[in-house]
């Protein structure tokens, strides 16, 4: 088994090293598979981590769990106050290993706001360059050992050690140097990236402007007079404009998996996906870019939800619009609420395989009015034109 691939225990992402060999290669494959699947616990942890938060434009409140996996591979991130006029909420379901979601959860937003684009009010092609950051930022010397630190403790321990010895000296706030990673040396310098991975589903709203940035199978809903709408498309690999990528790239499918072992046709990370040196990043076999949609929100909208597929798994959009309805008229607190979808989804036993997952999940509530017309008055309800995907089914 060494002759076909080594384990690199210092790697952050605990996933296998790159190697040349085919044999390797289906080997990796096949190990991501059973990562991906994941072990299961006797019995699940379901200690919830949530948190509740508002300002004068929403509220919100979210919840996670392990529950029967092994290990919790998601993170989220919720920052109602990203700047005086916006919001920015996000779910990062990790596979392989938690390290790239956790990367995202703090680094993602940043990027957002430090864009250009965002400054000049083009909140899509912020996100979007966001998103492709993320992968350029996690290379190199400096992405290995952020990595590193956000992994296990013994990887913590030596990102640090290497962060003293390496990282660029400055009397500076380290925040300066975000955009000068590839250029720090070190040990890892030609570290191209993880071979583990994580999905990204962010809200981004802006007055009555919601901007959703999706790659990935976790989920953005809104809930419109009760009626639940996909803001976002789940990206499996079947899908037609998938699966053109995929095969165009040099990849295939196999049981419904990129190259046999990807569940996922887009995703931040899964570096081994994204080597053809003579294609773009939205061209390789997987790519972190997002679909974006742009929602103007008005008097008719509810509240979003930001879920990871640990939910969607076990209800549809509508279902969970549903019980979210029914929730809200017993309990204020919407954490609360999110603790209640988390403990219904869960599964009694790991026979079946849906609600084993981790599971995350936010929900955002619009306080109205949306927005106020010059003269005061609250603004108008949906018209037809507002455009956003069907009514789910």
């Amino acid at each position: 088994m060494k002759e076909i691939y080594s384990l690199n225990l210092m790697q952050p992402y605990g996933a296998l090293a790159f190697t040349q060999s085919d044999d390797a290669s289906r080997t990796t494959s096949l190990l991501r598979s059973v990562l991906e699947m994941g072990i299961y616990l006797s019995t699940p942890k379901t200690e919830k981590l949530s948190e509740d938060g508002e300002n004068g434009r929403v509220r919100y409140g979210l919840s996670s769990m392990q529950g029967w996996r092994a290990t919790m591979e998601d993170a989220h991130a919720a920052y109602p106050d990203l700047d005086a006029s916006t919001s920015f909420f996000g779910v990062y379901d990790g596979h392989g290993g938690k390290v790239v979601a956790k990367f995202c959860a703090k680094y993602l937003h940043q990027q957002v706001l430090k864009n250009e684009a965002y400054t000049a009010g083009d909140l899509g092609t912020s996100v979007q360059k966001s998103f492709f950051r993320m992968d350029e930022m996690m290379r190199g010397q400096r992405g290995w050992r952020e990595l590193a630190v956000l992994g296990d403790k013994i990887n913590k321990f030596t990102g640090m050690i290497e962060g003293l010895i390496w990282s660029p000296r400055s009397s500076s706030d380290g925040n300066d140097h975000v955009d000068d990673w590839a250029f720090e040396e070190g040990p890892h310098s030609d570290f191209a990236g993880p071979t583990s991975g994580s999905t990204a589903c962010v809200a981004i709203i802006r007055n009555n402007q919601l901007v959703v940035a999706n790659a990935g199978d976790s989920r953005c809903v809104i809930s419109r007079k009760g009626q639940a709408y996909n803001l976002s498309r789940d990206h499996k690999p079947d899908l037609e404009v998938e699966k053109e990528r995929i095969l165009k790239a040099g990849g295939f499918i196999h049981a419904g998996r990129v190259n046999g072992s990807l569940n996922l046709a887009r995703a931040i990370g899964d570096m081994e996906f994204k080597q053809n040196k003579f294609l773009p990043p939205e061209k390789q076999i997987v790519t972190a870019n997002p679909d974006i949609n742009t929602v103007e929100l008005c008097d008719d909208d509810d509240f979003i939800v930001l879920a990871c597929d640990g939910i969607w798994d076990c209800m549809s959009s509508q279902q969970l619009v549903d019980f979210i309805q029914e929730q809200l008229i017993l309990e204020s607190k919407l954490s609360a609420v999110c603790e209640r979808v988390l403990d219904r989804c869960l599964a009694p036993s790991t026979a079946g395989g849906e609600g084993c997952d981790n599971m995350t999940m936010i929900l955002v509530q619009f306080k109205k009015p949306i927005t106020a017309t010059p003269s005061g008055e609250q603004s108008s309800s949906c018209n037809q034109a507002d455009t956003e995907p069907k009514p789910t089914e």
